[in-house]
């Protein structure tokens, strides 16, 4: 049944689960990558296939592909919708009546709406009669994806086809929290096996046969060898209740005397237990025998979830398969299937390895950014695609929580597995206890307390006798002189600075003993702070001591802001020319922070010049960092100096957050309506508007990824990515609640600023 909403559609000819078919199953995937990045402001609805009508209509459309008349009938219905804004067709010759499937063309001729395909198959070496009707087919669109850079080539070469009009989107993959196979395979009792896995519908395609053979040459040097064979048996290969091919199998392992080593799991998973599956997986066979099979879900699926490969050789798997992920072997050949598995079996460090690179390679093509990359094509297809906007992602705990022990929040993280010898720094912590303290503001969630009270305590720990803090603090709750002696350990202080003044300004909703604690530590810093001498320590500390005078006014906290921002000022106005008005001959990191200090010692004191110098200061920094209207950090590689050009690449997420902290505080004190498209703008980064076109974070545990390179996003999620991820998700959150009712800032007739 149609639904009902205002919202652009997309429409998608194609079969769809409950059927159990490849196609169904990645249309599915796709509308959801779709959804989950672009669902604000776009639905999409099924066009059902079937081959024999359907009793009752679960489908927005349904289209009985046997009956001819149907074709015309249901474009029709289509283009009664006005808010189609453009029909996708998943193509497959044999989804479609006719000669070649050429009963489509009826729908062609009616369907008034813009249309797209996706080819599953695309056939080298055409005949005239073939090569003639995909050429038709797409001369009603002008548009086509492939999954490929193989398929590109052949229409391309074989059909003729321009460059222009193919988009090649690799096939979708599912995110997944990386985990060793040790970790995943506790879930099944089998930490004692190594484990072989195959998985999907099975059929004489996927050619098990082989792995069988395989397995019976590897139990005799690896008797301790599993082998899952995952999935059921193809629906249109069971006549009568009889499923022959199963039957084969099972046949062949007892045989082959493999009771022991072979495990049949004859279910059709859900996607998250298939994936937990394959994350126990140590080496993932992938026998299929089609020489001309264009691409495999199931061997994309196994790569994303970090298997090491043994795969044959079929147009797919020549693309994608590098050595440093696996092994390609020839069709059907036992012999060599068996000495790859062996190989990898007898070498746990390669196989660590491949895990790694597999799963890095392909997780460019999550279902996520596969949805980013159809909407730039969609885009330039349908009419008004400047409504179409991103929608934000569930606001996710799961990954800080697990980087976070009874001592703080562990430094780094490989992948997504906390490094414990990282150890724990102030600067982290304090940065997590900013976001649980901002969580908890948002939620009212008492399980965020246990964490902001490890957070304020691992603060409280690393305070000295005098004030000041030290910085590191390994996974025994031991210092380290050499780490804690470095030349510039203010930004980390100020940091704290920062946290424990947003513990204070939150006391209206805390419990009292944690901000009572976080107002002790505070008191005890401000001698050392005083003295603060660094740009961007003078600003973490500002904004620390801002909020802590919002909520307890203190004449001195007032005087220690004035007195730090007098030194930002100098070097200000030091620095600053007509083109170049920043507060150093460079820019680095975190740079938001500066204006944004200027802009509470303004609110604080009163000084036009503060003012003055924020806005200035900001407006500069938003030339440099937005290009046409997107969002670009700063390159780390070698930041931007004055009179050279900035270097590119090498984007952090702590840039991005900082920038909408910074509008987010700016479009409080003066509601100017650039700053607001700004801070959209900037988080849109995370969402996939970047050089990459790749989301930033995983929607699946909320864990932030440690950077974007040239030609890569850097997977490890460790605490300053993660935290930043999360604080900027809270603002955008915050931000989108409050938008239409925004309390400005206002100074109280003593210059202290007061909230309205």
């Amino acid at each position: 049944m149609k639904t009902i909403s205002n919202k652009s559609k997309i429409v998608f000819l194609s079969t769809f689960p409950p059927t159990q078919c490849g196609i169904a199953t990645y249309t599915q995937d796709t509308i959801k990558g779709i959804t989950d990045v672009f669902g604000k402001s776009i639905t999409c609805e099924i066009c059902e296939l079937v081959d024999k009508p359907k009793a009752e209509k679960t489908q927005a459309y349904t289209l009985n592909t046997k009956n001819r008349e149907e074709y015309a009938k249901v474009a029709e219905e289509i283009n009664e919708d006005k808010n189609v804004k453009l029909v996708h067709i998943q193509h497959e010759f044999g989804l479609f009546s006719g000669n070649y499937g050429d009963h489509l063309l009826d729908f062609l001729n009616t369907i008034k709406k813009p249309v797209t395909f996706t080819f599953h198959s695309v056939i080298p070496n055409p005949n005239d009669e073939l090569r003639t009707f995909v050429k038709l087919l797409l001369s009603y669109s002008n548009s086509v994806f492939v999954m490929t850079n193989q398929s590109k080539e052949i229409l391309m070469k074989d059909y003729a086809m321009e460059d222009e009009i193919i988009t090649t989107v690799p096939h979708g993959t599912h995110i997944v929290i990386y985990e060793t196979p040790e970790i995943a395979k506790a879930r099944y009792d089998i930490q004692d096996r190594i484990v072989l896995s195959t998985f999907g519908l099975l059929g004489e395609g996927k050619n098990i046969e082989t792995g069988l053979q395989a397995m019976s040459k590897i139990v005799e040097k690896e008797p301790k060898v599993l082998y899952l064979i995952i999935g059921r048996t193809h629906p249109n290969l069971i006549i009568d209740g009889v499923d022959a091919y199963r039957d084969k199998l099972e046949a062949m392992v007892e045989e082959l005397n493999l009771q022991n080593n072979v495990r049949f799991i004859n279910e059709y998973l859900e996607t998250e237990e298939l994936l937990n599956y394959l994350k126990a997986t140590d080496i993932y066979l992938f026998t299929s025998k089609d020489p001309n099979q264009a691409v495999s879900g199931t061997f994309a699926y196994a790569m994303s979830s970090a298997c090491p490969m043994v795969a044959s050789k079929i147009p797919h798997t020549l693309e994608v398969l590098t050595e440093d992920c696996g092994i390609l072997v020839d069709i059907g050949d036992s012999d060599q299937f068996a000495a790859s598995a062996l190989k990898l079996i007898s070498d746990e460090n390669l196989r660590n390895e491949m895990a790694i690179n597999a799963l890095s390679k392909m997780r460019a093509s999550s279902w996520e950014n596969a949805g980013l990359t159809h909407m730039e094509t969609y885009k330039k297809l349908m009419e008004n695609s400047s409504d179409i906007k991103y929608s934000y992602p569930d606001i996710q705990l799961r990954h800080i929580k697990k980087l976070t022990t009874d001592l703080g929040i562990i430094q780094f993280s490989k992948i997504s597995v906390p490094d414990l010898d990282s150890g724990y720094t102030l600067d982290d912590n304090a940065r997590a206890l900013i976001a649980f303290c901002m969580h908890y503001r948002l939620t009212k969630d008492k399980d965020d307390l246990p964490y902001i009270l490890i957070y304020l305590d691992f603060i409280e720990r690393c305070q000295r006798p005098k004030g000041d803090f030290i910085n590191y603090v390994d996974q025994e709750n031991r210092e380290h002189v050499e780490q804690n002696a470095e030349v510039n350990l203010e930004d980390s202080n100020a940091r704290a600075i920062w946290a424990l003044g947003t513990v204070v300004s939150n006391s209206d909703i805390l419990p009292e003993n944690i901000s009572k604690k976080a107002n002790k530590i505070l008191l005890n810093s401000l001698k050392w702070a005083e003295n603060i001498q660094s740009p961007r320590s003078i600003g973490f500390a500002t904004k620390g001591l801002y909020l802590y005078h919002t909520a307890t006014p203190n004449l001195y906290v007032a005087a220690i802001i004035n007195k730090l921002n007098a030194k930002l000022l100098a070097n200000y106005e030091d620095t600053a020319t007509e083109d170049w008005q920043w507060f150093e001959n460079y820019l680095t990191y975190g740079n938001g922070i500066l204006p944004e200090s200027m802009l509470y010692a303004y609110l604080i004191t009163n000084k036009p010049v503060y003012k003055k110098v924020a806005l200035d200061s900001l407006d500069f920094l938003i030339s440099k960092t937005f290009v046409d209207g997107n969002f670009k950090a700063i390159s780390n590689q070698s930041w931007y100096h004055k009179d050279s050009q900035p270097a590119e690449y090498g984007e952090q997420p702590i840039d991005v957050t900082y920038t909408i902290q910074t509008l987010y505080a700016f479009y409080k004190a003066f509601e100017t309506p650039q700053y607001k498209k700004k801070m959209k703008s900037a988080f849109n980064w995370f969402l996939g508007k970047n050089h990459l076109n790749q989301i930033m974070y995983n929607p699946v545990s909320g864990g932030g990824y440690d950077g974007l390179e040239k030609d890569n996003v850097n997977l490890n999620q460790g605490a300053e990515s993660t935290v930043c991820y999360l604080t900027a998700r809270l603002l955008m959150e915050n931000f989108s609640q409050s938008e239409s009712k925004v309390i400005p800032i206002r100074k109280s007739r003593s210059g202290i600023a007061i909230n309205s």
